[in-house]
Parts: structure tokens; sequence; C-alpha cells
């Protein structure tokens, strides 16, 4: 790594102020990603935190790995290309903005670039993954001044987009899971048909089985895994607990998302059993299935947990929590959509403002009574 550094800072000066200046955010981030930024403050106040860009970047990239990994192996080498068309098209894009502004690369896209793949059906197709992305971080975030302005999680902008304008193939691209060393690994396409997501097979009155849905095994009947980043349950659990543990991930977003959903869940399953249409299951039994079917556990652990589009206050936070679980069982149980989770953080993206301006409310009206 010495050798690596030494080459960065005989590099640096032509990147700097030589020739390759246009290509200075480039090399920038390049060298921040290895490394660490080559600046340092020189005025006190010298500020120190045990979390900056780089680790928490670092940190979801771990939590988000198992989870990676259980796509390739489920549905083949396919997702570890859709990763790397969504990289070469985000950061081409990302680059182009950053020479124009002469502005440095933000290093938040390196977390976007692999979670947008793990949103999408296994089997679209490689063109779409790169004009969906290249939508996403284009509208969703460059237009409003690019990270840290964005109001909207670019990754779910994307995949808006590509559902309302590339409906056949984002409702198409669902298959089932390969089951084992070699069928996961050694494919690059997906042998099997399409299948319905299990959402989408229980509306028809097929249930997948829980065994399936936690640890992400072919299931019965033929029935699709759904995204490669929601097919395996209980890695997006032990990825959730490790972002909350490292303090990345706030514990009242998760817990007030899924909390609210569950109670209505609960309570529709109580006052209405044949709505879900399961016959002999209890209460408790419906709610835990619909916890763990679709990407509610998915997009409660990394998606509405992003700190540039939700809350920053606590209270913001419950708000906002409340509000995408409210939402999900809405668009899940009272519209054609099969899935609302993606629309639901979309609309908690644009209340999360209002959140936190409340708490800021309660808070100086709390001080104002307390003096």
């Amino acid at each position: 790594m010495k050798l690596l550094l030494g080459l960065m800072e005989r590099l640096r000066p032509t990147f700097e102020e030589g020739g390759l200046k246009a290509l200075r955010p480039a090399f920038d981030a390049m060298d921040s990603f290895m490394f660490s930024v080559s600046h340092r403050t020189t005025m006190a106040p010298h500020v120190r935190g045990p979390n900056n860009m780089k680790r928490y970047m670092s940190a979801v990239i771990l939590a988000v790995m198992p989870c990676i990994m259980a796509g390739i192996y489920f549905f083949g080498w396919r997702i570890a290309g859709m990763i790397v068309v969504t990289y070469v098209t985000g950061l081409l894009i990302e680059l182009a903005f950053a020479m124009a502004r002469k502005e440095d690369i933000n290093e938040g896209f390196f977390v976007t670039g692999l979670l947008y793949p793990l949103i999408l059906p296994p089997e679209l197709p490689f063109w779409a993954v790169a004009v969906g992305i290249a939508f996403g971080v284009l509208v969703g975030k460059e237009l409003f001044g690019g990270t840290g302005r964005n109001v909207f999680n670019p990754a779910l902008v994307a995949r808006c987009f590509l559902l309302i304008s590339y409906p056949t193939g984002m409702a198409s691209g669902w298959s089932v899971p390969a089951s084992g060393i070699p069928g996961g690994f050694a494919k690059w396409s997906i042998d099997a048909v399409s299948k319905a997501t299990p959402l989408g097979a229980a509306k028809g009155g097929t249930y997948a089985d829980w065994y399936n849905m936690l640890f992400g095994t072919a299931s019965a009947n033929g029935i699709s895994g759904g995204c490669a980043g929601e097919v395996c349950s209980v890695l997006i659990i032990l990825g959730g607990l490790f972002l909350i543990m490292t303090g990345v991930a706030n514990w009242r977003t998760i817990v007030s998302m899924l909390g609210s959903f569950a109670i209505l869940v609960g309570v529709m399953a109580w006052a209405s059993p044949s709505a879900f249409g399961r016959v002999g299951w209890n209460p408790l039994e419906i709610v835990g299935w619909q916890l763990l079917a679709g990407g509610l556990l998915f997009g409660a652990v990394f998606m509405a947990t992003d700190p540039v589009t939700s809350p920053v206050s606590d209270i913001g936070k419950w708000l906002y929590g409340i509000t995408i679980g409210v939402s999900t069982f809405l668009i899940r149980y009272m519209t054609g959509y099969v899935e609302g989770v993606m629309f639901a953080i979309l609309l908690g993206n644009i209340a999360a403002p209002l959140y936190d301006e409340i708490a800021t409310r309660v808070y100086l009206r709390r001080l104002q009574y307390e003096g």
C-alpha cells in the first residue's frame, strides 16, 4: 500500500495543476476511497466524530454484502453484471457533473450502486438497468444539486421510473431461485421460467413457505424469490442489526416503520382473517408472513434509513417510519399494486422536511415552557 500511496502522491500534481486537471474529481475520489482525504483543516475548531462519509459507506457496504452474495448464489452471476452496469453508468454521470461543477465526486454513489441492482427483477435487461440508474442519478440527485441536496432516494427514483416506463420487463423478470452450488454460481442468466413473487402469488391464493422467505431456498409451487436483495430475509435482519449497533442506521425509523405496518396487518387479520386468504392461520402468523414477504425488510433497513432523505430529529424519525409503514399497508391492500414499499418510502421522503419542522417547533415550545 505504501508503494501505491507513493505513486498517487507523485501523480497528484498532474491532476491538480497539470494537463489532467479536468480529471481531478476522479483522482480525488480514487485517492479518498483507497486511503483518506489528502487535505486537512488548518484552523480551529477541529471537530472529531465517530462517523464520517467513508465509515458510513463502509458500514453499509459490509451490511449489504451478504445480500449481494446471496443474490449471486440464488440468481447467478447476472446479478454481478447488473452491479457492474450500474457502477459504470452512474459513475460516468457523476464524473461528468463533478467536472462541470469543478467539484469532487461524492462517495455516496458507491452505496447507491450496490443497493439499486438488488431492488430490481433478476432478469431485467442490462440496457434497462443502465437507463434506470441514469435517470435516478440525473433526476433524483444531480438536478437537486448533488448528494446531500436530493429530496428522494436516487435508487428508488430509478426503480420508480422503470416501473412506470417499462412495466412489462419489471413485471416479468421474476424467476425461481437456484438451489445450491454450482446451480447458483454457475449461471450467467436464469434458465427457469418467470414466476410470480410471493406477494403476487399470495393474491392468487398460493403462498410461499416461511422457510423459503427466511433463508431464500427454492420455494414450493415454483414461486419466485422476488428481487435479489429481498430473497434471504435472515441476512437482511443481520445487516440491520449491524447498522443499528454501529450507529449508521437509526432504530427508530426501522421500528416505527415495521411496527406500524405490523399493527395494521394484525388488526386486519383479527377483524377479517379471510382478507389474507389463509385458512387456519392466527393473526400473529399472518403478521410474520407479511413482514417477511416482499421488500419491506430490505426497504426498512437499507432504504428508509438513508441519512440524506430521512429526518434528522428523533420525533421526525418516528413520524417518518409510521408514514412509510401505514402507506405500505394501504398501497399493498387497498390498491392494485402488489408491493407498496417503494412508493411509501418516496412519500416519506417528501414529508421528511415537514417532520423535522414539527420536531423543531415541539422542541422550541418545550424550551419556552421550561423557561
